[in-house]
């Protein structure tokens, strides 16, 4: 039986065995850390490309105090100092709990975080997901967790399945249902409380948590959900999932293979040839086969450009996230949700790969859906294209979920608008990502403290405005008072600045559009 421990010493007993923390210094000092604790098994061998499974025990004291490993990737993505890279491997199943030292008489809210990262790239040891400011500031237990993504995590292989063998769909959104069952049996020995949880991510993070608000077996699990920047087209349709799967192992048979189409006009590979291929080749191989999947996708005209995502399985996730919530069948949780200002300049001027008008509207098969789209933006804006692609990907359907989930659960939705004078000069403005550096404090370490040069007064005020909002929502239901909730009359949007406002039905008409589409093709 666990011990209800609100001063969060640092050895705690879990439901594996003790872990011994580390207390902050300098900039962290007032928090406590626990990391790199096993949640699951490591899904190697034969547990490859399946459901996570219980970790087992360990005898005596492990220490708690470097992060688990990162999924395999390109090693630059596992970047986490300059010339310095995060160790990579199949056995990545591990989360990271921060805690604030200072003693409570009450359990803490808990918030569990996704880290983004398009299911391609991304590790929980990014110095940017470092929750002990959040913690120790917000007054909450954070916990952080590494997820299978890419082919480990996100392709589906269960039509290969034998008795002797069983693959599952959605490992990677397995996982994470892990973490927070892990969480639900454990979480008071750190002084958390197991039934006041709130799920929050970014980006694909962002996108998990709005896949969980859909997910059956994460019902029950979370009583509130933060959604930063979704991306809600980061989900693949059973068909394609099907196509993705046939022609991954054919790319690990001949990684000289240059297939150009989706049809399938080969003889279907036999669930023993799957299970030899997906046996015997490496992590490595298998991540080579993944880039070479990738290509594929863009080659072939594939619905979902990225073929890494939540499959729409019609089990373990009935529908896409956005169609759920047009149709009342996300979970009865309160949520807040929201995209930056300037979501696409990241990618348009630093990583050069926002797709054009064609391709950020690929799956809108209707000519006239495509061209009211098109005319919306069509207003002699210098960065309209730019402005319909980074819309198309993240505020576009993030807009009618939020529109759905209202109907039944208090909603909240936010535009980050804090731009430093930093960011400004080099044209990025409130891009993708950058609320991360409030919400975690991250403005106040070294990673981000380039950031606030000139600014170091407004950094602080942007940071206390959005911890204070995340760990007030994260313990009432409800962000501080001035956030008004989301509703068909108003369409109050809270404007995350400094000083922050609130703006009424802004971009109604790019709204409408948006939500029209995704009713018509729900």
């Amino acid at each position: 039986m666990l011990v209800d421990m609100t001063a969060n010493d640092v050895n705690v007993v879990t439901s594996q065995g003790v872990v011994a923390g580390v207390r902050g210094k300098r900039t962290r000092a007032g928090s406590v850390s626990w990391r790199g604790i096993p949640f699951a098994a490591p899904p190697v061998a034969q547990r490859r490309f399946g459901a996570p499974e219980p970790a087992a025990n360990w005898p005596g004291v492990r220490a708690a105090d470097r992060y688990g490993k990162a999924e395999i990737q390109r090693r630059e993505f596992t970047a986490v100092a300059p010339g310095k890279f995060w160790p990579m491997g199949e056995d990545c199943l591990t989360l990271n709990v921060f805690a604030p030292q200072r003693r409570s008489s009450s359990p803490r809210p808990v918030m569990l975080f996704i880290h983004g990262g398009a299911y391609l790239l991304g590790t929980a040891a990014t110095p940017l997901y470092d929750g002990s400011l959040l913690a120790r500031d917000g007054d909450v237990i954070v916990v952080t967790a590494q997820y299978r993504f890419g082919a480990f995590g996100y392709l589906d292989f269960s039509a290969y399945s034998t008795p002797e063998r069983t693959f599952t769909s959605n490992n990677g959104l397995r996982d994470q249902v892990a973490a927070l069952e892990w969480v639900r049996d454990n979480i008071a020995a750190f002084g958390g409380d197991p039934t006041n949880v709130t799920v929050f991510g970014e980006s694909a993070g962002g996108s998990a948590v709005t896949a969980l608000l859909t997910a059956p077996a994460a019902e029950g699990l979370f009583a509130r959900a933060i959604s930063e920047s979704p991306a809600l087209g980061l989900v693949v349709d059973a068909e394609e999932a099907a196509v993705f799967a046939d022609e991954f192992l054919r790319l690990l048979a001949d990684p000289d293979r240059k297939s150009r189409t989706m049809e399938r006009t080969e003889d279907p590979i036999s669930p023993e040839k799957a299970q030899q291929l997906l046996t015997q080749a490496s992590g490595r191989e298998i991540h080579e086969a993944s880039e070479r999947l990738s290509r594929f996708a863009v080659r072939a005209g594939a619905d979902a450009f990225i073929p890494f995502g939540p499959v729409i399985d019609g089990d373990y996730l009935p529908k896409r996230p956005v169609h759920a919530a047009l149709a009342g069948q996300t979970h009865r949780v309160p949520l807040i949700i929201g995209t930056n200002k300037d979501e696409a300049n990241l990618f348009a001027k630093m990583m050069s790969v926002l797709p054009g008008a064609d391709e950020a509207l690929l799956g809108v098969k209707d000519p006239e859906q495509r061209a009211a789209l098109i005319a919306v933006y069509n207003d002699g804006h210098p960065r309209a294209n730019i402005r319909m692609a980074g819309d198309a990907i993240f505020w576009g359907a993030m807009m009618p979920f939020a529109e759905g989930h209202m109907q039944h659960s208090p909603t909240f939705v936010y535009r980050y608008d804090y731009d430093p004078k930093v960011l400004r000069w080099v044209g990025l403005g409130a891009t993708h990502a950058t609320e991360l550096f409030a919400v975690f404090g991250a403005f106040r370490m070294a990673l981000g403290v380039g950031l606030a040069a000139g600014e170091w007064r407004n950094t602080a005020r942007i940071t206390r405005q959005v911890q204070r909002h995340w760990s007030v929502f994260a313990r009432t239901g409800t962000p501080e008072k001035q956030w008004p909730q989301y509703d068909d009359a108003s369409r109050s949007v809270m404007v995350l600045d400094v000083p922050p406002h609130v703006e009424r039905n802004p971009q109604s008409v790019r709204r409408e559009a948006w939500h029209k589409l995704h009713q018509l093709v729900g």
